[in-house]
Formats: C-alpha cells, structure tokens, sequence
C-alpha cells in the first residue's frame, strides 16, 4: 500500500561558494549571477523547483551575495523607466524573477561544506521533507527530474538523490552510489555512498548530481557529522548513515536521470550550456545556429 508523506513545498538552494573557477569575472559578482544567455544562472535553478511546485525558497549566502538578494526583489526604478517607455515585454521579464516564489536568505558564516549550508536551513524547513538544488547544475525543463524525485519520495518516504551513469574515469569528481535494482523503471536503492572515489574504489558508474529530496532526519545526522573529505560536512556522509539505518529517516531511493543537464561550475561546460541554451531559443536561435555553422566551416578550413 502507497504510504502518505507530507507534501513538499520547500526548496533549499545553497549558493555560498566563492566561485574561484571563474575568477576574475566572480571578483565582485557572485558566480550564481553569472549570465546564462540572457538570465543569470541561479534563476533557471529557482524556476525549476517553482515548475515542481517549490514555491518556497531559501537560499544559503554568504559575503558579497547581496546580487541575488536584489536579483529576487523588486526594482521599482527600472520597471517605472520601462513603463514610461512602454516596453512591456522588458517589464514582463524584469518582474519575473520577483514575482517567481516566496524568497528567504540565510548566511552560512563558516564555509565548512555543503552538508553545513544544508544545516544552515533547518530552522527555516522545521521538520517537513525538502528539497535541495545545487547551482552549478542546470536541468533542462523538459526533463522534469525534481517533479519524478518528489514523486518517488512520497511514495517510498526517506530521501531520494539525483543520479547520472558517467564514464568510469570521471567518477573521482562525484560523489558515487552503490545501488539495487528495485524493479521500478528508472528508481533504485541506494545501500552506499562514497564520496569522489578512485576509479578502482567506485562501487558503480552512478554519480551523485546535485538534486536531493530529504527527510528532516538529515538534520539531526548533519549536527554529529565529523568533517570528512576536504575538512568539509559531507552531505553525502549523512545520507550514508540515513542508507545504513532505515529505521531512522531512510529509506534513500535514487532517481537515475538521462535528460539534458548543463554544467555551469566548469568554464568549458559554462560555454557549451550558452551555445546549447541559445540555440534551442526561438528568438535567438535561428540567426545563432547560422553564424554557429557558418564560425565552424571556417574553423575547420584554416585547421
């Protein structure tokens, strides 16, 4: 029988990091500001979890993040200047981002990972399931994956995490589950986690991608969670002990995920979620994919 967990309706969406990656664009503009085609990257991330049904967000800062916070509210200066010129489709797009969902900002203070940012969101969540979107990951919307996550953990309760098949030699930069099939297309157990494992050390080729949907019980594991890789909270080190003892928050369920996903944390994969993002726009897309065939013939004959 389908057991009845409460509904979701809470999205936590860490965005602390200095962004050194990509200094020095991120010298005094946060990394989640940084434009993706024409809207800066962490909008797509709360329009995803607002197409979930999220329509509350808290998002974890810390210094010098002040851009997101006036990027989510209202700019009563420029929507006036935009009506007096009657552009209307600029103010409808300016005013989209704050009228998108009910905002809330915590400061993590110490960076010590991202199991921390995530406890940095328990007085905010209470103890009600919720989700967990991480920046740098891009998900395509016509790939629902938190919908089918949300989905999964009201079924099956506990947690439920995002993962992606990736080649043998790249999964030493993800966290890594060991999994059992449970007869559900798509959806297995999860009974390990490692954290950025040696490719001889992986238990599988399942990489951890940064959507979650936790039980609150995390919370409680987070608070005695040692610092693990890096000096780090490792989330994935609580969601071990929550694999290890069901009794206590668990089951975790992952969601194996074959849609479009962009990386927006690597410099190269940034570029190619522009070119990829551009060239789907009807607006802009046309014109773009022209130039774009047009810049690669000419490329490849002086090469």
């Amino acid at each position: 029988m389908t057991q009845s967990h409460p509904r979701i309706s809470k999205a936590v969406i860490p965005a602390a990091g200095l962004g050194t990656r990509f200094l020095p664009a991120t010298k005094a503009t946060p990394k989640e500001m940084l434009p993706v085609v024409d809207k800066p990257a962490i909008q797509y991330v709360v329009e995803e979890a607002v197409s979930a049904g999220l329509d509350d967000v808290l998002m974890v800062t810390g210094r010098n993040k002040r851009p997101l916070e006036d990027h989510f509210d209202r700019n009563y200066e420029l929507e006036s200047a935009l009506e007096k010129k009657g552009d209307e489709e600029r103010l409808a797009r300016v005013r989209q981002s704050s009228d998108l969902a009910t905002m809330h900002y915590v400061r993590q203070g110490d960076p010590k990972g991202l199991g921390h940012a995530v406890l940095c969101a328990a007085p905010h969540v209470g103890r009600e399931p919720f989700a967990v979107l991480l920046g740098d990951d891009l998900i395509d919307p016509r790939d629902p994956l938190l919908a089918r996550m949300i989905e999964t953990q009201e079924r099956h309760g506990g947690s439920v995490i995002a993962l992606m098949e990736v080649a043998p030699e790249q999964i030493h930069l993800y966290g890594c589950a060991a999994v059992e099939a449970t007869g559900e297309d798509g959806v297995v157990r999860v009974t390990g986690l490692v954290e950025k494992p040696d490719a001889a050390d992986a238990p599988s080729n399942y990489a951890i991608i940064g959507r979650y949907v936790l039980d609150p019980h995390v919370f409680d594991i987070l608070r005695t969670t040692e610092p693990g890789r890096g000096g780090e909270i490792q989330l994935t080190d609580a969601l071990q002990q929550l694999a290890d003892d069901e009794k206590v928050g668990g089951p975790v369920h992952g969601v194996v995920f074959q849609g479009r996903r962009y990386d927006t944390g690597d410099r190269g994969d940034y570029l190619r979620a522009i070119v990829r993002l551009a060239c789907e726009r009807e607006d802009l897309g046309p014109d773009f994919r022209a130039w774009l065939r047009s810049y690669v013939a000419e490329e490849m004959q002086q090469s």
